[in-house]
């Protein structure tokens, strides 16, 4: 009998001191800023969409807050000029991570969103930067994901040009921490081929759900296994980069 009391008090007291280990170690925060290929997509009427980084909870422990602000049809330009930067930096704390990614929509063509990838683009990318430093946060640049578009060759063509180039040249110039995710997404893509890519984006069939009565055939947004995989891929190369505060939350 004694035996069996000292065994349930000693679990007891390694069970207290696990919660208490728990309940000490530091939270990360991490906030997101960006397009609709990383934002958070409604889950309503089955829909299928999902942004990447809506997924990368998956890839963090518990301890690991994600604040995922990114918008869909957002630049570097608008995202600022509607107002939506200023509410997140307002929240952002010391220790904190904002992960930036932009590029998708500063090629568009109308004044609300476009940027010039050498001049414009650079400036806004270099300010998000400075001002997340400015709150004793940490910045890390990702280079926007890959669209499913080949040649008839079956070769992957880049759409992006300059606006992944740019946050390339200025990872190193600002001593930021760079994820090449178009890189990496573009990689995958050109492995699967012009067929099997297919499964990672928004191919839906009429009737799968209501806010896409006629399916859709979209190169460009992810579907749920495709933000998975591209949130897998973000979370490794994170974890490779070796953050501090950061890489131990990855699981």
């Amino acid at each position: 009998m004694k035996i069996q009391f000292k065994t349930i008090l000693a679990s007891s007291v390694l069970f207290l001191l696990f919660i208490c280990w728990k309940s000490d170690r530091k939270r990360l925060t991490i906030y997101s800023i960006g397009d609709s290929t990383m934002c958070n997509v409604s889950t309503e009427d089955n829909y299928p969409g999902r942004g990447w980084m809506q997924m990368m909870s998956l890839y963090f422990d518990d301890q690991t807050i994600i604040n995922n602000m990114a918008a869909s049809g957002r630049s570097s330009k608008s995202f600022r000029d509607e107002g939506k930067w200023a509410k997140v930096i307002a929240q952002v704390q010391p220790g904190d991570y904002v992960f930036i990614q932009f590029g998708h929509n500063d090629e568009k063509k109308d004044t609300l969103r476009h940027t010039d990838a050498e001049t414009t683009f650079r400036q806004n990318i270099i300010n998000y930067v400075n001002e997340v430093r400015a709150k004793n946060a940490q910045p890390v640049l990702f280079t926007s994901i890959t669209r499913r578009a080949f040649d008839k060759n079956g070769k992957l063509i880049d759409t992006h040009g300059k606006y992944v180039t740019v946050i390339r040249d200025l990872a190193p110039e600002l001593h930021v921490p760079l994820v090449d995710l178009n890189k990496l997404t573009s990689d995958m893509v050109q492995k699967l081929g012009p067929d099997k890519s297919k499964k990672l984006y928004m191919y839906v069939e009429p009737g799968v759900t209501s806010r896409l009565p006629n399916g859709r055939k979209d190169n460009t947004h992810l579907c749920i296994y495709g933000a998975t995989k591209v949130a897998g891929l973000a979370a490794q190369s994170l974890k490779a980069l070796d953050l501090t505060g950061l890489s131990s939350h990855i699981k």
